[in-house]
Order: structure tokens, then C-alpha cells, then sequence
């Protein structure tokens, strides 16, 4: 059976969509210098998908369907659903080496999850559920790439959003028999660039009075009266793939998302005007644990291609036989297991819940919190491997045809076991990983794409079995009291 491909997913984006960056309109994101390269990777997920050997491994016939979808849209009803389910997504993210956070498996994984909760939906009312039921289906048959806005822009954080400077935050401003007018800001919509529709939601909490901002519901990315104001391009910066072989490519792009009167038909809407269930769309479903499960998968293989990073850095250095570097690289290897240990765990000890198999909810989040503190060591000990290598390098690919340079560049970037040429290409690509304003970005997005630390330890604390701990240790001190402890001192 045929399956999406990267020709299909391009031509899916020349749809007129509004999208603003250094103050002017883009007539074609796959086209524009800014965009291009980053959606020409998103079209080589669709056709590494679509590849005869690859098409087990990465797509399904859902019940109904006619063609092949990504294993993303696939809701495991067993363990080994699950994990198939998982390698896929693995070898998925291998083709950006884990740098695209919002590919196309992301929202998807938020929205099954969401329909594997449908019951919480029919709590809210038949109607919306069924708008979310439906819709589900529709993405999955036709293979979406979608992104997300579900956090509102920052303002002013001390008050409630319901008090923010009037229609900052996106919210119901009309509604008729044909659906809810919506207008009003969201961010941040990662990928919304190279993505097919939005999936607009509050994952903040809100409060009663806040009504006009409790909806979620989904738009394609031309819908009228929707702008995207995308935030400064790596991309177009990147002198070259040989100096910026990562942001030249994977630079999903980040953008503030403007809804300008956009009407969305009933069909479209998924909650309406209750601020809890906004609250529930999230966490009462599998939603929030899928969408998060995703990300560890993803950060299962950045994770290994950045301990790689740090062993090439070593062995171009000659240091890596140095015991405190072989610790050093050691302890890097421990850090990558361990994600994917926490990963498998999470897996090995999910449940069903109907008819569907879920990763376990706590370990989900204790791998959060932990790889929230982790990725910026991880980028610090690169660092400290990598010394000044990083610092000193050609200003770029320029200087190699340069008669008078050549010469002085291949005398001053000398390798035990890399070419000068091959050297530098390697510590650029390093740099790009992990110094760059790409690289940056990364270790930004990684700190703080699930929330700040109070928000994910609160998930844990939410989540963890606190009876089962204080039980054992409440066993401990029913065992003795002071009348036995001094009668066995005698």
C-alpha cells in the first residue's frame, strides 16, 4: 500500500498560509531561504517512512484505512504495541539525530493519547467528543503533520491571564450555530513553519471567570485570519552545511502564533468555555503521558549522538586515553543508558486502561524531571572535553580555498587520527550542536519545554505512590516501641 510521502508533504505546505519573518510576508515556506532546508528534512521523514524496507518498521493500516500511516497515529493495546510503536519513533528521530523536538510524531502522540481517553471528552458533553474522535481519525488517515500552541505568551506573570492587556491571550470573542470565533495570541508554535494544522489548547491552568480562554480545537495552517510571526532563522544564518551542518538543516523553528478573527466550526472544537477541562483534555487522559513519552524517545537518540560527539572530540584530540577522560566519557556513556533504561522501565511497567496499553505514568515523569537537569550537564561535560577545539576554528568552509590560509590551517588543526579537514568538520558540527545560538536553543528547549522544574517535580509529586513509601517506613516503627527497646537493652 502506498504511504505519504516527502513530494506529497511539500507540495501539502504551498497552501497560502500567512507567515511572517524580518518583517515580510513568505510567499513559499519551501522555498524561502529561512525555511527551505527544515522542510526539506520534514519531507525526509515521510520518505524514509515510505522507503519498501522501512514500511513495517514505520507504518500501519488503520482499522478502516486504505493506506499506510505512521506508527505515531497507532494506539498499542499491548506491551509489544507499545515498543513497536517505540522503534519506530527511535528511527524516526534518527534522521535528524534527535535535534527536530517537534517532529511529526509529537502532536500526534498528544492527540492519541487524548483519544484513548475519550471517555473524559464524553464527560464534557457527546458533541465534543465526537469533534475529537472524528478529527483524530482524519489526521491519522490522512498522515498530518501537526504542531501545537497550548501555552499562552508570557506578559505579565503576575497576574492571572484572564487579567492580561485585552485579547493577548487567544480566546472566544463570538460564537454562532456554525462554530466559535477566536482571537488572540498562543506560543509557541514549534514547527508550525512545515506543519499541515494546529492543534490549539490551554495546558496552563485557568481559573473560573477565565471561561472565554477554555477551548482547544484545530485549524489548518491557512486558515484565514491565523499569522505565524517566526522568531530569527538559524537556517539563514548558517553560512554553510559544512560550517552548521545541524542548523543548516533541523531548524524546526519557533513562532508566535496570532488569531486575527479566525472562525473555527463547531466540528473543529473540542472544548468549550470549561476551564477544568482543559485542565483534563491533559492529564485525566493518556495525553500528557504520551506526548512526554515521545519526547524521552526522541531524547533517547539525541542522547547517543552527543556522547558520540564527545568521543570523536577526544580521539581528534588524542585525549581519549586519559584515564580522567575515559571516566569522563564513562560516566556520558552511563547518562545515555540510563534514558534508555528509564525508557524501557516506563514500558515494562505500564497498564492497560480499556482497551489501550500506556507507559507508566510516574517513571514517565521522574524521567522528566531527571533529563531536565541532565541535558545541561551533558552539554557542560562536552564542553570540558572539548577545551579551546571549539573556539579556534576557521571562520568558515571560505578559508580552505584560500592558497595563503590552506597551508596554516592544515599545520595548526592536526589530529592523531582525522585529516585538518576532517577535524574541523567535526568540531563544527560539535559546536553547532552544542555552542551555536541553534545549539543554544537546544539546551534552552530541553530545560523548559515541559515546564519549569516546579511544574515537572509537581507531576512527580502528583503521581508518585507516597502510601506505599510512607507504608514502609510507618512498618518500620510499628515493629518496636520504647518499652521493647529498653527490655532488650537489659
Amino acid at each position: 500500500m502506498e504511504c505519504k510521502t516527502g513530494a506529497d508533504h511539500t507540495k501539502s505546505l504551498q497552501d497560502g498560509r500567512t507567515v511572517y519573518i524580518d518583517g515580510e510576508s513568505v510567499a513559499d515556506v519551501t522555498t524561502h531561504p529561512a525555511f527551505r532546508n527544515a522542510v526539506a528534512s520534514a519531507a525526509l521523514l515521510y520518505d524514509y517512512q515510505a522507503r519498501p524496507e522501512n514500511l513495517e518498521l514505520m507504518t500501519f493500516v488503520p482499522n478502516g484505512g486504505t493506506r499506510r500511516v505512521n506508527r505515531c497515529w497507532q494506539m498499542p493495546r499491548s506491551y509489544d504495541e507499545l515498543v513497536q510503536r517505540r522503534k519506530a519513533l527511535q528511527a524516526w528521530a534518527q534522521v535528524s539525530y534527535g535535534f527536530m523536538g517537534r517532529s511529526p510524531d509529537h502532536v500526534a502522540s498528544t492527540l492519541i493519547g487524548q483519544r484513548m481517553g475519550l471517555d473524559v471528552f464524553e464527560k464534557h458533553g457527546p458533541a465534543r467528543a465526537k469533534a475529537l474522535a472524528d478529527y483524530v481519525d482524519y489526521a491519522t488517515s490522512n498522515d498530518l503533520f501537526l504542531t501545537y500552541v497550548i501555552v499562552n505568551p508570557q506578559a505579565d506573570r503576575s497576574k492571572d491571564w484572564g487579567e492580561q492587556v485585552e485579547e493577548l491571550v487567544a480566546q472566544i470573542v463570538d460564537e454562532d450555530s456554525t462554530g466559535i470565533t477566536i482571537r488572540g495570541a498562543k506560543m509557541l508554535g514549534t514547527s508550525s513553519i512545515m506543519a499541515n494544522e494546529v492543534f490549539v489548547a490551554n495546558l496552563q491552568p485557568l481559573k473560573p471567570g477565565e471561561e472565554a480562554l477554555a477551548f482547544s480545537c484545530a485549524l489548518p495552517m491557512n486558515a484565514p485570519g491565523l499569522r505565524v510571526l517566526s522568531r530569527k532563522s538559524y537556517e539563514a544564518h548558517a553560512v554553510s552545511v559544512y560550517d552548521n551542518p545541524l542548523s543548516a538543516r533541523f531548524d524546526e523553528n519557533d513562532a508566535l502564533l496570532y488569531f486575527d478573527n479566525v472562525k473555527v466550526p463547531w466540528e473543529r472544537v473540542f472544548v468549550h468555555r470549561d476551564v477544568d477541562m482543559c485542565r483534563a483534555q491533559f492529564h485525566d487522559t493518556p495525553g500528557h503521558v504520551f506526548q512526554n513519552y515521545q519526547s524521552q524517545i526522541r531524547l533517547s537518540v539525541k542522547m547517543k549522538f552527543l556522547v558520540g560527539i564527545a568521543h570523536k572530540i577526544t580521539e581528534a584530540i588524542g585525549t581519549t586515553n586519559l584515564p580522567q577522560v575515559r571516566e569522563q566519557l564513562g560516566g556520558l556513556a552511563a547518562n545515555a543508558g540510563m534514558v534508555e533504561a528509564m525508557l524501557w522501565g516506563m514500558e515494562a511497567a505500564g497498564s492497560i486502561r480499556g482497551e489501550f496499553y500506556l507507559p507508566n505514568r510516574q517513571m514517565m515523569y521522574a524521567a522528566q524531571s531527571t533529563t531536565q537537569d541532565l541535558y545541561p550537564k551533558l552539554i557542560n561535560l562536552i564542553r570540558d572535553l572539548a577545551g579551546g577545539s571549539l573556539i579556534m576554528l576557521p571562520s568558515s568552509y571560505r578559508d580552505w580555498s584560500n592558497p595563503e590560509l590552506a597551508p596554516i590551517i592544515r599545520k595548526t588543526q592536526r589530529s592523531p587520527n582525522l585529516s585538518p579537514e576532517h577535524k574541523v568538520k567535526l568540531l563544527k558540527a560539535a559546536w553547532d550542536a552544542i555552542g551555536s545560538e541553534f545549539g543554544s536553543r537546544h539546551t534552552q528547549y530541553e530545560m523548559f519545554y515541559a515546564g519549569a522544574r516546579f511544574v515537572t517535580n509537581g507531576h512527580n509529586y502528583r503521581t508518585f505512590d507516597w502510601n506505599m513509601a510512607r507504608g514502609m517506613v510507618d512498618h518500620l516503627l510499628s515493629t518496636y516501641d520504647i518499652a521493647e527497646a529498653a527490655k532488650a537493652a537489659e
